[in-house]
């Protein structure tokens, strides 16, 4: 018992595993099944449910009654799932004209298998083309369907779009299993896209008051170290930040995306980093204990946001075969198993008393820094008041260099004021003397007009008197 404790978290790889044994990962939200078979489970305890109700029928009295009601509302349930299969398939047997082969459909499967992988562009620019029609109104009728009926509960949306998949897969049997997987990997990212807003955190499900308590749950278990965890801490990066800092920001950028695929992704993206991170702390590769242990450590640091509700995102609205089977289904069965492992952590699995445990919940106990946390903590202090008094003297320059810059700028428009005055004034002077000039020849004419007549009478009096 005590060696176990010593070694943190174990796990052995078939306890990942499904309880049916089926060889497929299962999951603590499917209470240790695959999605297949939870879903297998899922039908047939609803099958037996309403055989159990049909066998009421005879019980006589209220149980007649009752069983006519439940039977009634098992019909209207039943028209309103095959109007909601009308309306997205249009006809009752879609799989045999998905399976129709023509030269247009063998067209675009040859078109779709050029695609390089995750490469969600050019599938959108070869689903608009005719050859491609029939399978683009099928995802448009389906969106459209679906946003439709938005206020169904989530856990019937969720069967709506994996039967979806199952049907749609069939439109690319003719591909091989790889390039099938692709093509559904980017039929889900143009469904869960569309759909995300509708289906994320529905009202129909308790998703977001399970954040806030996860939230608050991991808020309070921030004391937990990795030495309580036995995770084995590599060293201190050069500039002393920690090595699982690039798992703690992958796992904090999953609720930022839409698709399941893409939220996988980053679960995978911060579960590799982990691994790297363990690698550099030691010569032997990390397993699955460590990597568990580690998990749970980023987790605890990261506290990311709406992790319960983007967990149950993927799960509902997932591919199947990517939570079954596969790194990302490894990985994502790892965080699971950290989440539960976070819900329920006490003091033994801490190797700590219930008392420390307690004590440590409530505040009452902190955990002392060690000399070497110190140190580094006074270097750190050190290093940033010498940056903040190199920070202080260039903002004493620049203030300098701004006061002065001012000076030189009032200075100028001094300068340009006092010459703009002086041509003002020079351009009035100029202006006073044109106007003086242009008068003077006007008054000489004038004299002129009227003394010269005068003389010239005077000097020939003959000539008038002829004339």
């Amino acid at each position: 018992m005590w060696a176990q404790q010593q070694r943190g978290i174990h796990v052995s790889q078939a306890e990942l595993l499904c309880k049916d044994g089926c060889g497929y990962y299962g999951n603590p939200a499917w209470q240790g099944y695959c999605s297949k078979c939870w879903r297998e489970r899922t039908r047939n305890a609803q099958a037996d449910r309403q055989e159990n109700g049909a066998s009421l029928k005879n019980d006589g009295g209220t149980s007649l009654t009752f069983s006519k009601f439940e039977e009634k509302k098992n019909i209207e349930k039943g028209r309103r799932v095959n109007t909601m299969r009308k309306l997205l398939w249009g006809t009752p047997s879609p799989p045999k004209r998905l399976g129709e082969s023509s030269e247009g459909q063998e067209a675009a499967l040859k078109a779709f298998q050029s695609l390089e992988p995750g490469d969600f562009t050019s599938f959108l620019k070869l689903l608009r083309k005719p050859s491609s029609q029939r399978l683009q109104s099928r995802c448009t009728a389906f969106l459209n369907t679906m946003e439709a009926y938005h206020d169904l509960p989530v856990q019937k949306q969720s069967d709506l779009v994996q039967d979806f998949y199952q049907n749609v897969a069939t439109h690319f049997n003719s591909l091989s299993e790889e390039q099938t997987t692709q093509m559904m990997e980017h039929i889900e990212k143009l469904i869960m896209t569309r759909l995300h807003k509708w289906v994320f955190c529905h009202d129909s499900c308790d998703d977001e008051q399970k954040d806030l308590a996860l939230q608050r749950r991991i808020r309070a278990l921030k004391w937990v170290t990795p030495q309580m965890l036995r995770v084995p801490f590599p060293e201190q990066r050069s500039d002393g930040s920690d090595p699982f800092l690039p798992a703690i920001t992958a796992i904090i950028e999953m609720d930022a995306k839409r698709a399941p695929q893409d939220k996988l992704s980053c679960v995978s993206k911060c579960s590799q980093n982990v691994f790297q991170a363990l690698a550099s702390s030691s010569c032997e590769p990390a397993n699955a204990d460590d990597f568990l242990s580690a998990l749970v450590y980023v987790v605890l640091k990261a506290n990311p946001p709406r992790l319960y509700s983007n967990m149950q995102y993927i799960i509902r609205f997932g591919l199947p075969h990517s939570l079954m089977a596969g790194e990302s289904g490894y990985y994502f069965t790892n965080l699971s198993c950290a989440v539960a492992f976070i819900e329920k952590l006490d003091g033994p699995a801490l190797n700590l008393s219930p008392a420390e445990f307690e004590a440590y919940m409530q505040g009452r106990r902190t955990i002392p820094s060690s000399p070497q946390v110190g140190s580094e903590g006074k270097r750190k202090a050190r290093e940033t008041r010498e940056q903040l008094e190199e920070l202080g003297s260039r903002q004493e320059k620049v203030a300098q260099g701004v006061q002065a810059l001012q000076e030189q700028l009032q200075q100028w428009v001094q300068s340009v004021q006092a010459q703009v005055d002086e041509i003002t004034t020079l351009s009035v002077s100029m202006q006073t003397e044109a106007v003086a000039a242009q008068s003077a020849p006007a008054q000489v004419d004038e004299f002129t007009a009227r003394s010269v007549p005068a003389q010239w009478m005077r000097s020939q009096p003959s000539q008038c008197l002829c004339i």
